[in-house]
């Protein structure tokens, strides 16, 4: 809408621009711009609201939105932005409007309001607009500025809040779990993760996010809360996205990093006591163990404890019974030992998630080891400490009527782990284990065992090589 006058006036106002902004920057303060006793008027600028935080003003090639109504002195309309619900996007300083809206915008805020009283010479002139603006019209603008930025802005992340333990930062190829809050430049909110109870969770370095948020991540530390704003450049460009994101659009994120991690992360082991003692065996591969845990998030949040049912928790190491960042967590340790366990998701329960664990999230666990028993062979239920009698069948056939009963079976297996003779596989229940045994020697099923059926399983694997053989 406001254009440029014919090059010779152009070229006069460029003439006397830097003695007409000097004298406009010393008066900014009293809120009135306009130069006495210079020879033509200047704009007249009344800053009516003027923002507590000004971070930057408009120079001169600055990219501006901003939205306007255009009066005559007696207050009747011309023309506005409001009318159009399209806010005017354009650089100032460099001809592209009348000469006095160039000088009015300069040194404004985001979010100032401002009325420019422009001169016919620094509008339209002698000539005005046809049907529109008469010749030798004085304009008033009413102006709020939006937005501000310029081809040469870089990415600018400011830390609200930094944890005093910060061990690693973001960097390339790293997967982040973040919360944020979107505004534009003026504080209108486009887009919240919180509204949607869930993180967004993405790689970064990788191109799967605008590029300014690319790198407005690099260096946060788990839990930090940073603000990063973003040129459209750097965003979504002159185009916009949605209906909630305009073309050329400044962008701010208020972000908190939830957690990140590295596909290629190990799980992280911290060792917070050990029992004073001596200890010889720690738990291994084939063990039953007995452990406490807490388990939570990154952030804090409390997810599952075994504390909860006043009882460790039992499992045979090495058998896929729990998540593999805890399984290789909890090996290696003594029998009262503590550790602190960060398991990133790709060792626990990956981008899916689990019931009341989100997709992706690295979780934190204390362990604590309560027992530890050796565990039996794969494949074993039961294992002697020395070599069985030569006599097994007739001393489990204790009526000696030539067949073996799932009594008098059960009897003899508790009687050898009784005396110190053997021991049964840990962890699960004896009589279903003894039932179990009972069931994988009675071959033919009929309920008794018999000498031919008897056999141990160290003589079934050496059938089978040899059949294999």
């Amino acid at each position: 809408m406001f254009l440029v006058g014919s090059s010779s006036h152009t070229l006069h106002r460029l003439r006397i621009l830097p003695l007409l902004l000097l004298l406009q920057t010393l008066e900014r303060g009293l809120g009135r711009a306009s130069p006495a006793g210079a020879p033509l008027e200047d704009v007249v600028i009344e800053r009516y609201h003027i923002p507590r935080a000004c971070p930057r003003e408009v120079q001169m090639g600055d990219f501006v939105r901003y939205h306007y109504n255009g009066t005559f002195e007696d207050g009747k309309k011309f023309d506005s932005s409001y009318d159009r619900s399209t806010l005017v996007a354009i650089v100032v300083g460099v001809g592209r409007l009348i000469t006095g809206m160039d000088r009015g915008l300069m040194g404004m805020c985001v979010n100032e309001r401002r009325r420019l009283i422009v001169p016919p010479h620094l509008g339209y002139g002698s000539i005005g607009v046809a049907g529109l603006i008469p010749p030798d019209a004085t304009l008033y603008f009413d102006v709020i500025l939006l937005d501000v930025w310029n081809k040469a802005d870089t990415v600018q992340s400011t830390i609200l809040l930094r944890p005093p333990y910060c061990p690693r930062m973001v960097q390339n190829s790293d997967f982040v779990r973040y919360h944020y809050n979107g505004t534009l430049l003026d504080g209108t909110a486009f887009d919240n993760s919180y509204s949607r109870n869930h993180t967004y969770n993405t790689y970064v370095g990788q191109g799967y996010i605008i590029p300014g948020m690319d790198q407005g991540l690099q260096g946060a530390c788990i839990g930090e809360r940073r603000r990063i704003t973003v040129p459209p450049h750097l965003a979504y460009g002159e185009n916009g996205t949605g209906d909630k994101i305009p073309g050329s659009a400044v962008l701010i994120f208020n972000v908190h990093v939830i957690d990140f991690h590295n596909p290629a992360d190990p799980v992280e082991i911290k060792t917070l006591s050990r029992p004073p003692e001596n200890c010889n065996e720690t738990s291994k591969i084939g063990d039953f163990i007995r452990y406490h845990y807490n388990c939570s998030l990154l952030d804090g949040t409390r997810l599952f404890s075994s504390h909860d049912y006043e009882a460790p928790q039992e499992i045979t190491l090495g058998a896929n019974k729990v998540i593999e960042g805890l399984d290789r967590g909890l090996q290696g340790m003594c029998v009262g030992e503590r550790r602190q366990l960060i398991v990133p998701p790709h060792l626990a329960h990956g981008e899916n998630g689990a019931r009341g664990v989100p997709g992706s999230a690295v979780l934190l666990f204390e362990v604590e080891l309560v027992s530890r028993e050796d565990g039996l062979p794969t494949g074993y239920l039961f294992v002697w400490y020395q070599d069985p009698s030569t006599s097994l069948f007739e001393d489990m056939d204790l009526n000696k009527d030539g067949e073996v009963s799932p009594e008098e079976f059960s009897s003899f297996i508790k009687a050898q782990v009784n005396e110190g003779k053997g021991r049964l596989m840990p962890g699960q229940d004896p009589d279903k284990t003894i039932s179990d045994m009972f069931q994988n020697q009675d071959r033919n099923q009929d309920g008794k065992i018999t000498a031919e059926e008897l056999k141990l399983k160290s003589d079934e694997d050496q059938e089978r090589v040899h059949e294999e053989l």
